[in-house]
């Protein structure tokens, strides 16, 4: 005798997460190295949410009487000049990076989406203008575009996000742009205008949701770039300032004078920045292969 649900839409949704599992573990499998990526990007997450349950040493409280001690059981990344714990820095460090890094790359993404929706689908005067303004922007190099910037602004948290979203727009804008010039011609865009829909709508309501998966892909991409300008910043003194603990000053402060008297002051946070930006280049790349078509098995 056949079974009977006795709830509507139970076996539904039991199929629904079924199926969605079985997508999950296939993309999974099919892209190891974004599983990789991910799983590296989770754990700096976790570190930046749960610092304070992960050490319990002050990043900015010093202690002369460890000054440049080696890495112990107490002290397991070793200790700075100034007797600061170097785990707790990099730990806290991780909040830093990932707030500069995706506080940038939605400001740029958000500026990039409009001057790139606008640019390709107005078109006309609007578009050639716009152009005109991001190839003088991608003319630069992110990093010494991100220089001038953060020179001009001054060093803060603030500035340091804003300076680096900037760099950031052209790239974003580029890439909406091409997109919204082949949905505009496709028939659903001519359809709603034949049902009389204004423009604005059009492109807000069709054309605008059409475009997330590019727009996934490169902001993924552009928070490994956004975390390693902000280490580079840092390094010379234009990015985040004291007290925040920064990966990029961190080195800064260990390069030249303790790299061969104490090596781990060096190591551990160019470790960190290095497995930062490989995490997020690996699930890039897993989301580019998954979400474009033209790279689908």
């Amino acid at each position: 005798m056949a079974s009977i649900d006795l709830v509507p839409g139970t076996a539904a949704k039991a199929d629904d997460n079924e199926s969605a599992w079985s997508k999950l573990f296939y993309y999974a499998t099919a892209h190891p190295l974004g599983v990789v990526g991910a799983v590296i990007m989770f754990l700096f997450v976790f570190a930046a949410m749960f610092a304070p349950w992960l050490t319990a040493y002050d990043p900015i409280g010093t202690n002369p009487a460890l000054a440049l001690s080696p890495p112990t059981e107490t002290h397991i990344f070793g200790a700075d000049a100034m007797g600061r714990d170097i785990y707790a820095r990099i730990i806290y460090g991780a909040r830093i990076s990932l707030a500069v890094g995706l506080g940038s790359t939605l400001l740029g993404s958000i500026f990039g989406v409009v001057l790139g929706l606008a640019s390709g689908y107005v078109g006309g005067w609007v578009d050639l203008v716009i152009q005109r303004v991001v190839d003088v922007l991608q003319a630069v190099p992110l990093l010494v575009l991100a220089l001038v910037m953060a020179a001009a602004l001054g060093p803060a948290l603030d500035n340091t996000i804003v300076a680096i979203a900037i760099p950031l727009i052209p790239y974003t804008a580029r890439v909406i742009r091409s997109n919204t010039l082949a949905l505009r011609e496709q028939p659903f865009v001519e359809a709603a205008r034949a049902v009389g829909m204004s423009e604005f709508r059009i492109a807000v309501r069709h054309v605008l949701p059409n475009t997330v998966a590019p727009l996934i892909v490169i902001a993924t991409a552009q928070l490994g770039a956004a975390i390693l300008t902000e280490a580079s910043l840092s390094f010379l003194g234009l990015g985040v300032p004291e007290p925040h603990p920064s990966w990029g000053r961190m080195l800064s402060e260990s390069a030249a004078e303790y790299v061969r008297v104490a090596p781990w002051l060096v190591i551990f946070p160019g470790v960190a920045i290095s497995l930062a930006v490989f995490g997020t280049n690996l699930f890039g790349d897993a989301l580019r292969d998954i979400l474009d078509p033209r790279l689908r098995d």
